[in-house]
């Protein structure tokens, strides 16, 4: 909320800034070379309606800084001159030197000019999307602790959502990287594994789905590159003081303060937020949901010399919440604290007009603690606790220089990650590891069969894959850890370290309208398994002026490394998880990968108020991961598949802005097809995945968001969106056999599973079904129709409805000093819909219902 009350406070954070923002400085001068001083300069992009301002100084020079990439138009304006204008393009750290001759006033004939569309097209041949502040802090959205993941979400096409802060980008599971005023976090970034960024310290996003450049490892599908508020050069302290009420007893607040000269500056924000319903729970009714999330943070930046700048991140954060229980285990509570902390000092060097230095070193620690109920019985079908650190530490430091057509950069990626992962299990429930069944696939709660052997002798079928009435099979290696029959909890303790080393050499060629991007990066990892990564990269674009076109194409070759996450556990289990082993034999490391990918896409500027931007991605990945969800709970183990083979489109239809009105498109198209065989994961839920390919539950036919936005002069504004989601793939639920024989009377209540019209309820399940079997929430292929690659079970088309309206001056003062307030409503038709509904990969979660957030402060 911070930063939509600080809307009109961009021309107060310009100096100049780590990560991949600009500066643009330069000399207002007369004809005859004199100095003007107090020329209003102003910087300005249509598209994202980024503005920053300056007044030059009495030397006539002035400085605008932290500008995040993109194409602007630059103006400025004197008394008695004529006014100057030029566009500039910012794509890198190095400064841009600007002399800006002015006319005197009357001397020749003045001509207005403004930003058109073709002016703000991007010579890049990587996709990607730039996100301002006044939108992040605009679009009407509630995810507690997950606003950053939800503006991704909302201004990036190709990117499904999914529940609890996740997102797919482009078919892969969470595979994005941060990079934060240059400090890189790869690493999980939903709330459930570490607290985000608080949406009121960033300043501008660049959200990169595009071929990578070869800065850029890791986690390369989709890549963030966020800069933070500075105070520096503010002249005079400025910030906020904010509350909110809402839905669920949600209630928070903030304070947000900055201050700073010429030489420091510093920005602190402080939020904290209570709520009944934090986590995306596993029924349309959230129950035993409550938590809360409070973050700090603070950058502070000092510059005693034009060519040298300190920069410190500190960041301190804290979620404890419930993990919401579903109607089948109400007796459960379970809950989980993750803590966060991360240190991030910086220092940019300006060698000279051609020569940037940056190195930034960091380190930074995600805690997470899961507790189990108090009676192990209380939890079903099984219980669960965990202990686990993340402990990264590292450097990045790259050289920018600027030589002829030449911009070359240099650097280096060096970390190491620390894990410790304790971890406790246990089946509670007779049911759950049956070895077997009735005549109609039930599982046999007695705690008195162990053995496949004892089913015939008591009147029941085996319960095995070879037996088609089996719905989950008997798993052996499973019966050790159930403590209904005799078994007892199963214990890990591990620690381990990663070490990761990169260099990187990539150059940006201009010959006039056609860019070159060639690059090339080199990583070693040394984990669980070592593994070198070579990895060539080229892109080319070319502008074409004369209708307005930016053709683009690129490759890239690149290291894929596994998740952190859980990674000691989830690498000795092997293939199965602990159903199939425990610690033998076929425990497999969860090693690196590799990916080549293609891209090409094209931008079009439509008249001077819109620009189309698409582009078409295919992705080959030898070693694809993901995450398998323990039962009902949020611990996730690391999985990867043999291969897999990704492709779709993305897009993007902006307009300018069009006397305080604008809008955007986005759409996508993915297809993500899996190939076994799969090692890691700890214990399946649902029905077993097939031998064969399948789609895995990043697969989405199509996903579109549409914001309409509309503020009068900087006082009442208005938001609007429309989310299309066309659903995910649902694994766990294959067809309407499973949901009749493998469901429980609550899971078949809760999806609207209905035989030939009448729906199940708790006393009358759906236990046989001669006529069409359909549900509510899914689309639930008949029996012998489903095709794991074809046509798998999918969640049910949603259409989802947001409105937000408020004043960023509710009581139109010219002071200082300035009331704000505003409304949010998501949900607006309180559509009934899920993420995904027992999961392989993530569980169940149902979409947020209507919900208002009202929010009222002080801006200084």
């Amino acid at each position: 909320m911070i930063g939509l009350l600080f809307s009109g406070f961009a021309s107060r954070s310009h100096g100049q800034s780590l990560g991949n923002t600009g500066t643009v400085e330069g000399t207002v001068v007369d004809p005859s070379g004199a100095a003007i001083p107090k020329a209003a300069i102003t910087l300005h992009n249509p598209l994202t309606n980024y503005t920053q301002s300056a007044t030059s100084d009495p030397d006539g020079s002035f400085r605008l800084g932290n500008v995040p990439p993109n194409s602007y138009h630059l103006s400025v304006r004197a008394p008695g001159f004529e006014p100057f204008s030029q566009d500039v393009t910012v794509r890198n750290s190095l400064p841009l030197q600007i002399k800006a001759t002015l006319a005197v006033a009357g001397s020749k004939e003045s001509i207005t000019v403004e930003a058109a569309g073709a002016d703000t097209l991007e010579l890049d041949p990587s996709s990607h999307v730039d996100t301002d502040r006044t939108l992040i802090e605009k679009l009407p959205v509630s995810d507690v602790a997950g606003r950053l993941s939800q503006a991704i979400t909302y201004s990036t096409g190709g990117v499904a959502a999914d529940a609890n802060g996740f997102f797919h980008p482009l078919g892969d599971h969470a595979e994005a990287a941060f990079l934060i005023d240059g400090q890189p976090i790869s690493d999980q970034q939903s709330k459930v594994f570490s607290t985000q960024l608080p949406a009121s310290a960033i300043e501008s996003m660049e959200v990169t789905t595009g071929t990578p450049g070869a800065e850029f490892g890791d986690k390369t599908s989709l890549v963030a590159q966020i800069t933070t508020r500075s105070g520096l050069n503010a002249g005079r302290a400025f910030g906020s003081i904010n509350s909110q009420y809402g839905s669920f007893g949600t209630a928070g607040g903030d304070v947000g303060l900055g201050f700073g000269n010429a030489r420091f500056g510093n920005f602190i924000t402080v939020e904290g937020l209570r709520t009944g319903r934090f986590l995306d729970s596993p029924e349309a009714t959230p129950f035993h949901d409550r938590g809360n999330n409070e973050t700090i943070f603070d950058r502070a930046d000092l510059q005693p010399t034009a060519k040298d700048i300190f920069h410190l991140n500190i960041f301190l954060a804290r979620n404890w919440f419930q993990i919401p229980n579903d109607y089948d285990q109400l007796a459960q509570d379970q809950h989980q604290r993750v803590l966060t902390w991360n240190l991030a000092p910086g220092y940019q060097r300006t060698i000279n007009a051609h020569t940037l230095l940056t190195v930034n070193p960091y380190i930074r620690k995600d805690q997470l603690n899961y507790y189990s109920s108090r009676s192990p019985f209380s939890d079903t079908p099984a219980t669960q606790s965990q202990s686990r650190q993340l402990l990264n530490w590292g450097v990045r430091a790259d050289l920018t220089t600027n030589t002829g057509r030449h911009n070359l950069k240099y650097g280096i990626d060096l970390k190491q990650t620390r894990l410790l992962e304790n971890f406790v299990f246990g089946i509670t429930d007779a049911a759950f590891n049956s070895p077997c069944i009735d005549s109609r696939g039930n599982a046999i709660a007695d705690s008195a069969l162990t053995d496949l052997s004892q089913c015939a002798a008591a009147g029941y079928d085996p319960n095995t894959l070879a037996n088609p009435d089996s719905v989950v099979p008997f798993a052996p290696g499973l019966l050790p850890f159930d403590l209904t029959r005799g078994g007892h909890l199963f214990g890990f303790h591990a620690t381990g370290r990663i070490d990761q080393y990169a260099f990187y050499i990539q150059d940006e060629i201009k010959l006039g309208n056609l860019i070159l991007t060639p690059g090339f990066r080199f990583d070693e990892y040394q984990g669980l398994s070592s593994k070198p990564g070579p990895q060539p990269r080229l892109g080319v674009a070319y502008n074409i002026k004369r209708t307005g076109t930016v053709l683009r194409a690129a490759y890239a070759r690149t290291f894929e490394t596994p998740f952190n996450e859980n990674l000691l556990l989830s690498s000795q289990t092997g293939t199965g998880g602990l159903a199939q082993n425990v610690f033998g034999s076929s425990s497999v490391p969860i090693a690196p990968g590799f990916r080549n990918q293609f891209n090409t896409g094209l931008q079009q500027a439509i008249s001077k108020w819109m620009i189309f931007d698409a582009d078409y991605f295919w992705k080959y990945t030898h070693n694809a991961y993901d995450f398998s969800a323990l039962l009902n709970t949020t611990i996730t183990f690391p999985i990867a598949w043999h291969n897999s083979k990704l492709d779709g489109i993305t897009g993007r239809v902006s307009t300018t802005n069009l006397h305080g009105f604008q809008a955007y498109w986005t759409f996508g198209h993915t297809r993500a097809r899996y190939f076994p065989p799969e090692v890691g994961g700890l214990v399946p839920q649902g029905a077993p995945l097939v031998a064969g390919v399948f789609r895995i539950d990043h697969d989405q036919a199509f996903q579109s968001t549409s914001v309409f936005r509309y503020q009068h002069k900087s006082r009442e504004w208005i938001a609007f969106t429309w989310r299309y989601d066309s659903g995910l793939v649902v694994s766990g639920v294959p067809d309407a056999a499973y949901a009749i024989n493998g469901l429980t009377p609550n899971q078949q209540v809760t999806i609207g599973l209905a035989c030939g019209g009448v729906y199940a309820t708790l006393a009358s399940p759906i236990t046989s079904c001669s006529g069409p079997v359909t549900s509510k929430l899914l689309t639930l292929p008949q029996a012998g129709q489903e095709n794991d690659d074809h046509n798998p079970d999918r969640v049910k088309a949603r259409h989802l409805l947001d409105l937000g309206i408020g004043s960023d001056n509710l009581l139109h003062t010219e002071k200082r000093q300035k009331i704000t307030a505003s409304l949010s409503i998501t949900n607006l038709a309180n559509r009934v819909a899920v993420y995904n509904f027992l999961s392989t990969f993530s569980g169940t979660h149902f979409l947020q219902p209507r919900t208002f957030v009202a929010r009222l402060g002080l801006s200084f």
